[in-house]
């Protein structure tokens, strides 16, 4: 090339790099404050043991939202939520700590702002159950910062505080700032000095990501960039207490939005935007990053399915928002929420297993573990006993004004059926319009979608025949005594995830069904697909005849070797063999000698078959099992 054409090239490229940034000096500045683990339990929403200055500062020159959900109840498939603005049940990421692909053309949010000119930082947690398509953030580390952007260029920057993480709820020692008496225990909660104690600390670790949060405040409005800043605060889910994270309710979704516009960018705040008030607006994760796009002035591709609140393509009120939990770390679970504001809604498709399920982690609590001996020796009340029992109701219905801490089960009152049926239908269209693959057993979630996407597989009904798959689903944990007929049939569908239902719904109606459906459910410990095989064999296990014991238990221990299977199947037997009690001690050496290792997709799952074994020996009464093969640290508890 000529000099005098490198020189009209770079003169070219020049007048295009100040256009370009010309365009993006024109879009507003957004901070996105986070932090981990903590409900709306602020001065600014009315709290008032709570400390909370900063955030409450925030809230009086600007707004909340009074009905915001993290869509799920715990982190990985919150910011999962919040960085792809999709349901994670769409793209088969709702489970704790997963990795699943994104369809090819799918983007993350921040990749839309980069292509705008955005310089976007990240400080510093991602924990995204979809691996990431291509290059996301400019900067996500402990170093990012909007410090680092170019001269003139907009940014959108998170800066997430850890301190009010569950974890920190039980360190110990610890100077007490709020005073314990002064707790309000919920319902739900056994009134013992642990739990004083637990509920008073994470009161303490609120102020600390409270006094985090002035502190980036301040460096903002030092830098002289406040008045050409949006900013939020959240958190990403509810309180890291139990019965509030990993449980889809109000108090597991429910989490502070304090938004502040300045005057420059006013015109993008929602229409009920004042100064000092609140929103009665229902937002959640899934719109944040359709709400951000519009904001930097992008519309948001129409395959995001959350709702814009705020900006150019700010869209209307949703009457409904939207929960799910699926597997909890070592424990596996499927349930949908709803609510409109007042009305709190939950469908359990899983209705055989607790709320309160061992998770190891969770345990570390000490309000889960006085709160369960209490408990297992009957000394809890009625409202302080749900979260133990089994089975849990199919279908639950709470109303926040009169039963805030959502205790009273309305699903089976004669005047809340309308209300009932309403919520229902919210719940199933929304699984219809998302083609809820969470539905699916999530190893099948993997094998169906090898080469592609579980999102794209879910729009094929030759690879996932959802509507057949729902409504059996819906039936098998309808608990309905006279589905079972109509259970067998399924028994023997083409799709083998019509099989799995059928085959939960035997397990789940207990003796009865499983004697009526014996000669069924021996001829499913063949079927092709071990997530059929494994409810089958707990069934036979657990209600049958010593014989039937006799023949599921091997069934069930061959599909616990993951070297013979993968993590999923071994995750899934291990469950099983989890809830034999007692009848599991025959098995003993067998499950002593199982590996802890095996294939995985991804090491994000690699501790749950030791934490799984770990507990099913202590139960039996065996040695702990010996770390697995390769880095040594299969069994290591991550923060969560």
């Amino acid at each position: 090339m000529t000099r005098k054409r490198l020189l009209a090239a770079l003169s070219a490229f020049s007048l295009q790099l100040s256009t370009f940034l010309a365009v993006a000096a024109d879009r507003p500045n957004i901070l996105w404050l986070s932090s981990e683990d903590h409900g709306p339990h602020m001065g600014c929403y009315g709290d008032k043991y709570a400390t909370t200055p900063n955030v409450d500062a925030l809230a009086a020159r600007g707004m909340i939202f009074r009905h915001a959900w993290s869509c799920a109840p715990v982190c990985a498939p919150a910011r999962t939520t919040l960085i792809s603005g999709l349901y994670p049940p769409s793209t088969g990421a709702e489970h704790m700590r997963s990795m699943v692909a994104l369809p090819a053309g799918f983007k993350m949010y921040p990749q839309f702002l980069r292509a705008a000119g955005y310089y976007c930082s990240n400080n510093s947690k991602e924990d995204y159950n979809l691996a990431k398509p291509g290059q996301v953030w400019d900067d996500s580390s402990n170093k990012g910062h909007w410090k680092n952007r170019a001269a003139g260029q907009p940014f959108f920057a998170i800066f997430n505080a850890l301190a009010s993480h569950e974890s920190q709820i039980r360190t110990r020692p610890h100077k007490a700032v709020h005073d314990p008496a002064k707790v309000r225990v919920p319902a739900y909660h056994p009134d013992t000095p642990e739990v004083r104690q637990d509920w008073a600390q994470y009161y303490d670790q609120v102020s600390e990501v409270d006094a985090v949060a002035g502190r980036h405040l301040k460096e903002l409005s030092d830098a002289g960039l406040a008045d050409d800043t949006i900013v939020f605060y959240w958190a990403d889910h509810g309180s890291g207490m139990p019965r509030s994270k990993r449980w889809p309710c109000n108090s597991g979704l429910q989490v502070p939005v304090v938004v502040h516009f300045p005057e420059k960018w006013k015109h993008l705040a929602p229409p009920e935007y004042k100064v000092g008030g609140a929103s009665d607006r229902l937002i959640s994760f899934v719109d944040f990053a359709p709400t951000v796009l519009s904001l930097a002035g992008i519309e948001p591709p129409k395959w995001m399915q959350g709702h814009a609140f705020a900006g150019k393509f700010i869209t209307a009120p949703q009457p409904f928002i939207y929960g799910f939990r699926g597997r909890m770390d070592e424990r596996i679970d499927c349930v949908r929420s709803v609510t409109d504001g007042r009305y709190v809604y939950l469908r359990n498709f899983m209705p055989h297993v607790s709320q309160g399920q061992h998770v190891s982690y969770q345990f570390e609590t000490p309000t889960t573990r006085v709160w369960h001996d209490l408990f297992k020796a009957g000394k809890t009340t009625e409202a302080q006993s749900l979260f133990w029992r089994v089975p849990k109701a199919p279908e639950e219905l709470y109303d926040l004004i009169t039963d805030p801490d959502e205790v009273k089960n309305l699903a089976a009152s004669p005047q809340h059926q309308e209300v009932l049926a309403k919520f229902r239908s919210a719940q199933a269209g929304l699984a219809t319009r998302i083609r809820d693959v969470g539905l699916l057993p999530e190893g099948e979630i993997h094998s169906r979608s090898a080469g592609s996407a579980p999102y794209t597989i879910g729009h094929d009904d030759a690879k996932f025949p959802f509507a057949r798959v729902f409504a059996t689903a819906d039936l098998a944990s309808s608990l309905k005594a006279d589905a079972l007929p109509e259970l067998r049939k399924r028994l023997v569908d083409p799709d083998s995830a019509v099989r799995y239902w059928a085959a939960l719904g035997v397990l789940m109606r207990g003796q009865d069904a499983a004697t009526a459906a014996r000669a069924d459910l021996q001829k499913a410990l063949t079927d092709p697909s071990p997530f059929v095989r494994i409810p089958a064999a707990q069934s036979l296990a657990q209600h049958g005849s010593q014989a039937d014991l006799d023949q599921a238990l091997p069934a069930l221990l061959e599909q616990a070797d993951q070297t013979k299977g993968n993590v999923f199947t071994g995750i899934a037997a291990l469950n099983a063999l989890g809830k034999l009690g007692p009848k599991a001690a025959p098995a003993l050496a067998a499950i002593q000698a199982l590996p802890t290792n095996g294939p995985s997709p991804d090491a994000r799952y690699n501790s749950y078959v030791p934490r799984l074994l770990e507990d099913l020996l202590t139960e039996l009464g065996g040695t702990k099992p010996a770390k697995g093969k390769g880095d040594g640290k299969k069994g290591k508890k991550k923060a969560e």
